[in-house]
């Protein structure tokens, strides 16, 4: 089981990580312009100061989480990363319950809720099977 345990882990993992990495790669670097105008207009304090802050979080958390190395703390970034994200682009409480945004809002909310609770996990239990850390505890111990 334990070649298989790791696999799996590492698919978790991959899967969490994935939607922060991508959304890196292909979205907040090539419009970094457009998305601190958009900081702005939701009034985040210092968006371009904000704008960098979230792209290391989303990189160093994601790739930590990716390969389990410290990823913990790779959780940590993602989880104040998406906390932020979501009270910011996602305030489904603002909009009245008939209106056209509502619902969709209220789904990216709980998507992102759905998402934290993967990251919550790893921070109360580290990256499991297959992870770095969990290889360079094993040659310390070994």
């Amino acid at each position: 089981m334990g070649p298989i345990k790791a696999l799996i882990s590492f698919l978790g993992r991959a899967l969490l990580a994935a939607i922060f990495l991508m959304s890196a790669v292909m979205n907040h670097i090539p419009k970094f312009a457009e998305i601190v105008e958009e900081l702005e207009g939701k009034q985040v304090p210092q968006p371009q100061i904000a704008h960098i802050v979230a792209l290391a979080f989303m990189l160093i958390g994601g790739v930590s989480v990716l390969i389990g190395l410290k990823a913990r703390i790779g959780a940590l970034m993602l989880a104040l990363f998406l906390g932020a994200a979501t009270y910011y682009y996602h305030d489904f409480w603002h909009l009245a319950a008939e209106s056209n945004e509502y619902g969709p809002q209220m789904m990216h909310f709980m998507k992102n809720a759905t998402i934290m609770g993967g990251l919550l996990f790893i921070l109360a239990n580290g990256a499991g099977a297959g992870a770095v850390d969990r290889q360079r505890a094993n040659v310390i111990v070994a």
